[in-house]
């Protein structure tokens, strides 16, 4: 069944840290729901395997021995609480024709420095390390991180220049993890905004389980959660429909994460060993296909407010204040403009106040002086009048003195 190379899969090619330890797995690949995916078997029996059944797992030997008998078409490792390894999954990052690698993984790898392969299909990158995975999401994007209930393909393809041990890397895995995966700048914080409508997100809600249960407990409908959450059917018709119920509550609280989904469900009082049996043509177990149906039946999820939200909105408010200081600088400077522009005014006014006094005091000076020169000019017209009337009256008299002699002469002739 298998075309992958083998001749990488020995003892001495793989870190010690994995080989030694009894949890191995083979898988085959599957298509489901119209996607390649990779199904766990049990090697040297051929049943389904599950990662969280220690019973379906087996040594390395046992695993490599089975695919070599083309039962399988690779080996994989599947990660316990009981072991310190952690598997950092890159995908869709390394072009399989030219081996150019994208930005951020060659970072991520670099900074872990430990044990990293290629994966199956060429196109993504398994890195390995000790440690512990902090709290959290422990997904963005392309970038994942496992350390439970996970199985990790193994090629044995190990990438140059990586170590050939997996190395305690906890201080590099937090920083990573702080700034890939759980950045605080987009990773989003307890308060709550609402709800977001199914299509509109795809990653999950950032909250960690204990955060959710929480949530989940004191919600409106919290008494039936923690019913469920507690084992309870009751109200149900049978156990698949209590299933099917919390499932669709935990869909809600968790954005639709599958992985987070799967965990908590696992810690609740409904997890029966049917959750891990294979159900479906596909290859599916009951609970995946539990999980997916959820999904598609939850058409709104919880979304807490961000913390880019709640800096935007802290940045807004600086800026209105910000906007209000500046408007009151403009005000104070408006108002002592307009003082200085008053009292110039006022100080204008008052010198054209003096002005007009000293125009009404020159003006009553100069009327005053006309009336005198009107005077003056009546008294001498009078004088004018009386010498006329005075040479008037000696013209009348000599006229008269004239006249009378003239008649006294005529009267003296005609004597």
């Amino acid at each position: 069944m298998t075309d992958e190379p083998t001749e990488m899969l020995t003892q001495e090619s793989l870190p010690e840290e994995l080989v030694d330890r009894p949890q191995w797995v083979c898988w085959r690949r599957a298509e489901r729901d119209g996607k390649a995916t990779k199904i766990p078997v049990e090697p040297g029996v051929g049943s389904f395997a599950s990662s969280t059944d220690p019973e379906t797992w087996a040594d390395f030997e046992t695993a490599v021995a089975y695919l070599e008998r083309g039962r399988a078409d690779g080996i994989g490792f599947v990660f316990t609480e009981e072991d310190p390894i952690v598997g950092v999954d890159l995908d869709d990052c390394r072009d399989p024709e030219t081996g150019d690698v994208g930005d951020d993984a060659q970072d991520i790898i670099t900074r872990l420095n430990s044990y990293t392969e290629i994966s199956p299909s060429g196109t993504g990158y398994h890195v390995l390390i000790q440690g512990s995975l902090p709290e959290g999401r422990n997904r963005r994007g392309k970038i994942e991180c496992y350390d439970t209930a996970r199985f990790f393909t193994v090629t044995g393809d190990r990438v140059t220049g990586t170590p050939t041990e997996v190395s305690q890397r906890q201080g590099a895995l937090e920083a990573i993890h702080r700034e890939y995966i759980a950045d605080e700048k987009t990773q989003a914080t307890d308060s709550p905004t609402g709800v977001t409508e199914r299509g509109e997100t795809t990653s999950s809600t950032s909250l960690d389980d204990n955060t959710l249960l929480e949530k989940a407990k004191s919600a409106s409908n919290g008494a039936k959660f923690d019913g469920l959450w507690n084992g309870s059917t009751s109200g149900y018709d049978s156990n698949s429909e209590a299933d099917m119920a919390l499932c669709c509550m935990l869909a809600f609280w968790s954005g639709g994460d599958k992985t987070q989904m799967d965990q908590l469900f696992r810690q609740s009082g409904l997890i029966r060993e049917k959750w891990d049996e294979v159900h479906y043509a596909d290859g599916s177990t009951y609970g995946e296909k539990t999980i997916e149906r959820a999904i598609e039946r939850t058409s709104e999820f919880y979304e807490p407010r961000s913390r880019v939200e709640a800096e935007t909105d802290a940045s807004t408010s600086d800026g209105d204040d910000a906007d209000e200081t500046r408007s009151r600088a403009y005000l104070a400077e408006k108002n002592r403009l307009l003082r200085e522009r008053v009292n110039t005014l006022e100080a204008t006014l008052d010198k054209r106040d003096e002005r007009i006094e000293e125009l009404e005091a020159e003006v009553a000076r100069l009327t005053g002086s006309e009336t005198a020169q009107t005077g003056i000019s009546d008294a001498v017209d009078d004088d004018d009048d009386r010498r006329t009337d005075a040479t008037d009256d000696e013209g009348e008299s000599e006229t008269s003195s004239l006249w009378g002699r003239t008649k006294r002469l005529f009267k003296v002739d005609s004597e």
